[in-house]
């Protein structure tokens, strides 16, 4: 693990050991702003963090007394933790949607003021912030992106045809061959051409809605129902994994997302229960996967690995689950967390059957996992 990367978790743990909630979208914040800023200043470093770890104002004597006792470690010169005690300082904040309509000359700038011209887009904060940690405004405002996602399955030649005007991937149509040669006595002057129609492949969402999963499996469901709700996603089916499988595909296909959520929680017994992933995936490979619903298809298993069962089982059934699946994506909410690794006994036995592993955490990544299903990303196997 490279240091700044060490440096990051740890101060995360310090802050949430002193009371402060950071989740993890914050702490990924962070260490992006700290390879912006560097390592160099502490004055930069100070105000890194306190842009993207506090989130209340009462928090900040915290932070600040954290911040003291940790950095005096790991930062190399000693520039002030803070802006000195009455310092005038300014904040104007700005949405860059309305930076076009203030007025000429107007750049919030006072007389006499040392003014810090800060500019955001609430949307593009709102795509990187951790799902467990939104307010409610904030998750009204989630539901919408998600939902909004143009989800569309990578695509396969189908044995449909139709007439095509170019020779590259088709072949010739001898009946309207004919027919379009009729006048020159059937002699084939003008040829016509039919090439494979691609259909979408078959995507299999598997949501662990177990009760370590809860913060984020409201996010994921909203995710599986914008998919089903999605004509260019083809053939969409939806389980849910928990103590046992539960086929929510019917639920999902309202068009109102929150009557069609409300429908899938009431079928699903085990919602915020206990984890039993290998047994779960072996029940969906003998009644459904392997049978003919995973083959060929785009299978995304969306769990954080927990798991108190037998970790060879999960192991066995992910490797007949890869046999037959086009590709298998596992989509772990804690893989956004700095220095995260798949120790669990779940996660370490299912990862060397996975195509792509990525994270689940919040709004953004939720647009990659679209992406990949729709094929616009390079395969990455982990083994």
């Amino acid at each position: 693990m490279a240091e700044a990367e060490r440096i990051v978790a740890g101060f995360a743990r310090a802050l949430r050991a002193q009371g402060l909630s950071v989740p993890i979208g914050t702490v990924v914040l962070f260490g992006e702003a700290l390879a912006r800023v560097g390592l160099q200043s502490r004055q930069a470093v100070y105000w890194a963090g306190r842009a993207t770890l506090v989130r209340q104002v009462e928090d900040a004597p915290v932070y600040d007394r954290v911040f003291a006792a940790y950095w005096e470690d790991h930062l190399v010169d000693g520039a002030p933790a803070a802006v000195p005690a009455g310092t005038p300082l300014t904040l104007a904040i700005d949405d860059e949607d309305d930076a076009d309509n203030r007025p000429d000359g107007d750049d919030g700038d006072g007389p006499g003021d040392d003014v810090l011209a800060v500019r955001y887009s609430a949307v593009e904060i709102l795509r990187h912030q951790d799902l467990s940690a939104l307010t409610a405004a904030e998750w009204a405002e989630a539901q919408r992106l998600i939902s909004a996602l143009g989800i569309a399955a990578e695509t396969r030649p189908s044995r449909r045809t139709r007439p095509s005007r170019h020779r590259s991937g088709g072949h010739p149509d001898v009946r309207a061959t004919m027919r379009r040669n009729m006048r020159t006595g059937g002699v084939p002057i003008r040829r016509s051409w039919r090439a494979p129609v691609d259909r979408p492949r078959r995507l299999v969402l598997l949501l662990d809605v177990s009760g370590s999963m809860e913060p984020y499996a409201r996010g994921l469901a909203r995710f599986a129902h914008a998919a089903v709700a999605a004509r260019r996603a083809g053939r969409v089916e939806v389980f849910t994994m928990g103590t046992r499988l539960t086929r929510v595909t019917r639920e999902l296909t309202g068009r109102d997302p929150d009557a069609a959520l409300l429908s899938a929680a009431r079928s699903v017994s085990d919602w915020s229960g206990g984890t039993r992933l290998g047994d779960t995936l072996q029940e969906f490979n003998d009644d459904w996967g392997v049978r003919g619903l995973a083959r060929g298809a785009i299978v995304v298993i969306c769990s954080d690995g927990w798991d108190r069962g037998d970790p060879d089982l999960i192991g066995s059934e992910m490797r007949r689950l890869a046999r037959v699946a086009r590709r298998v994506v596992w989509v772990n909410p804690l893989k956004a967390s700095p220095g995260y690794a798949p120790l669990a006994r779940g996660m370490a036995a299912a990862l060397p059957f996975v195509d792509q592993f990525v994270e689940g955490h919040a709004v953004s990544s939720l647009e990659r996992l679209a992406e990949i299903i729709a094929g616009r990303e390079a395969e990455e196997r982990h083994s």
